[in-house]
């Protein structure tokens, strides 16, 4: 696996920390020349100096059409090219709809859904254009099965999973592959949301999973042979049912 992206460039939203990070890190260990694109600045800056001379910072905020429009030149610049897009970055909200906020839904909503669609329009041309490329989006196991106590997250990653069973077929002519990973209950700051009675519980019964367990199955489905598309890779531990 060491070589296996030599070559490659790559770039990962929400790459500061969580899953984004531990994918970038993955990617590296791979061979492969990455992105780490967040809003996080000073983060990007120690992170990337620790990761080495093939990682560097791309300051994006992703709520802001503006600032990814400056999101791929910025790459095109430092590396020439793009390959791989994880778009990862993502929020969560749960709880009752009768007591949630609609405003902080919205900006749910617009990381979640609309900077993601954004992010993956602004890379795909150049990617028609090169004739290949890969994208990943970071889903979850509630895209497909809607989760009681996170109604808004739920929809969120429907519409997620919707897009990217749509676009694939579109740019599947053009040797782009679109993929999605779907994880379950992950330890990131995304969960800082659960109830504490639930976060205790998932910790004890080990029905949490590491972000490297993710990344993992992502370098997996980088790796298939390119006449092969992994569509969906849900991943989730032993203890949760389906």
């Amino acid at each position: 696996m060491a070589q296996e992206m030599m070559g490659k460039v790559a770039a990962v939203t929400g790459a500061a920390s969580g899953i984004g990070l531990e994918c970038a890190r993955a990617m590296l260990a791979a061979g492969a020349k990455v992105a780490l694109v967040d809003r996080a600045e000073d983060r990007l800056k120690e992170l990337c100096a620790e990761l080495g001379a093939n990682a560097f910072p791309v300051v994006v905020d992703l709520l802001n059409p503006k600032s990814v429009d400056g999101m791929l030149p910025a790459i095109l610049d430092h590396a020439g090219q793009l390959d791989i897009f994880h778009a990862n970055a993502g929020a969560y909200i749960g709880g009752d709809v009768l007591e949630g906020d609609p405003d902080a839904w919205d900006r749910m909503l617009n990381l979640n859904v609309n900077a993601a669609f954004r992010t993956i329009h602004a890379v795909l041309p150049h990617m028609k254009e090169r004739g290949t490329g890969d994208v990943i989006v970071t889903s979850s196991i509630a895209g497909v099965v809607p989760v009681v106590w996170e109604p808004i997250y739920t929809a969120s990653k429907f519409a997620v999973q919707a897009f990217v069973h749509t676009v694939r077929r579109q740019v599947a002519k053009h040797g782009i592959r679109v993929g999605a990973v779907l994880p379950g209950p992950v330890v990131t700051a995304l969960l800082s949301d659960w109830p504490k009675a639930k976060m205790e519980e998932a910790l004890a019964n080990g029905s949490l999973m590491e972000p490297k367990e993710v990344a993992d199955c992502v370098l997996f489905m980088l790796s298939r042979p390119r006449n092969v598309t992994i569509r969906d890779l849900v991943i989730v531990p032993n203890s949760v049912e389906l």
